[in-house]
C-alpha cells in the first residue's frame, strides 16, 4: 500500500512535467508507465521499479480499463536481477587480452566479444552463428542473421574488423568454436573460459556479462528505446532492469538534448 500511495502521487507529477496531459486514462495507458518507470524512476533499485509497474498496471486494471477491449499487458518473465556489466576499462583490457592470445584460441576470445559485446545476441544466439550468417553492408556496417529471428542486429562498430575478419575465413564455419561440428555443443562456453583465464586481476569472459555490457552501452549512447529492444529481442520495459547502470548525463549534454536543433 505504501508504494502504491507514493506512486499515485509521483506518476502524475512525471506526466505533468513530461507534458501529457492531465487525464489520468492518459496517465495509466501502458506506454505511459513503461515510459514512467524507465525515465522517471532511474534512482530506484530494478525490483522497486518492477514493483511501481506492476502496482500501475494493476491499478488500470481495477478501474476497468481493461473492460474497453484492450489488450492485458505482457507477463514479467524475464528475471528481475541482470548480469552486471562489466566496466569500459575492463572491456578495454579484456580486448587487449585477446589479443594476445595464441592461436585459435585469440580467434575465440575476439570472435565471443565481438558477437556478444559487439552485437548483443543471447548464448543460444550466438552458438548459432556462422560466417554465412555476416553480411557486409556497402556503408561498411556489418549485420548479423541470427537463425530463427528476424531482427536486425547491427555490429558495434569497435568490433566489425573481427566479423569481416571470420566471414573471410573460407567455408561456412562457426564463427565461436569454428572447431565444433554440433551448434549446441555441452558447456560451449564454460568449457572454453575455464581453460582461458584472463590475467591481471581480470573477470572471466561471460556471455551474459558481455550482452548487458552492450545494452548498457546503447542505453548510455541514449540511443532509442524502442531500437535498443529490438535489437536485444526484449520488451522496453525489461530495459528498466539496466537503467541503473546507465551514467546520468552532465547538465550541458541534458540541456542541449532537451533543447533539439537550432537553426
Amino acid at each position: 500500500m505504501t508504494a502504491g500511495v507514493h506512486m499515485s502521487g509521483r506518476a502524475p507529477v512525471w506526466c505533468h512535467r513530461s507534458g501529457l496531459p492531465d487525464d489520468p486514462e492518459v496517465w495509466l495507458r501502458h506506454e505511459t508507465i513503461d515510459a514512467f518507470v524507465l525515465t522517471g524512476c532511474t534512482d530506484l533499485a530494478p525490483s522497486s521499479a518492477q514493483t511501481y509497474r506492476s502496482w500501475l498496471r494493476h491499478m488500470r486494471a481495477t478501474l476497468a480499463w481493461l473492460e474497453r477491449g484492450e489488450q492485458a499487458p505482457p507477463p514479467m518473465t524475464a528475471p528481475k536481477t541482470v548480469s552486471p556489466p562489466y566496466s569500459p576499462a575492463q572491456l578495454g583490457r579484456l580486448r587487449g587480452w585477446a589479443e594476445r592470445l595464441p592461436g585459435q584460441a585469440r580467434g575465440d576470445a575476439l570472435a565471443l566479444m565481438a558477437l556478444t559485446f559487439g552485437c548483443g545476441p543471447t548464448s543460444g544466439e550466438v552458438a548459432a552463428v556462422r560466417t554465412g550468417h555476416l553480411r557486409r553492408l556497402d556503408s561498411g556496417a556489418v549485420v548479423v542473421t541470427v537463425p530463427g529471428t528476424q531482427r536486425l542486429i547491427v555490429c558495434r562498430a569497435a568490433w566489425e574488423n573481427v566479423l569481416v575478419h571470420a566471414a573471410d575465413q573460407p567455408g561456412d564455419r562457426f564463427v565461436f568454436r569454428p572447431g565444433r561440428a554440433a551448434r549446441h555443443a555441452k558447456n560451449l562456453f564454460s568449457s572454453w573460459t575455464a581453460r582461458h583465464t584472463p590475467t591481471g586481476g581480470l573477470p572471466a569472459l561471460s556471455v551474459r556479462r558481455l550482452r548487458s555490457s552492450w545494452i548498457v552501452e546503447l542505453l548510455s549512447a541514449r540511443i532509442d528505446l524502442g531500437v535498443v529492444a529490438a535489437a536485444a529481442g526484449m520488451s522496453t520495459s525489461a530495459l528498466a532492469r539496466y537503467q541503473h547502470f546507465v551514467p546520468a548525463l552532465d547538465q550541458p549534454t541534458a540541456v542541449a538534448l532537451l533543447r533539439g536543433r537550432t537553426r
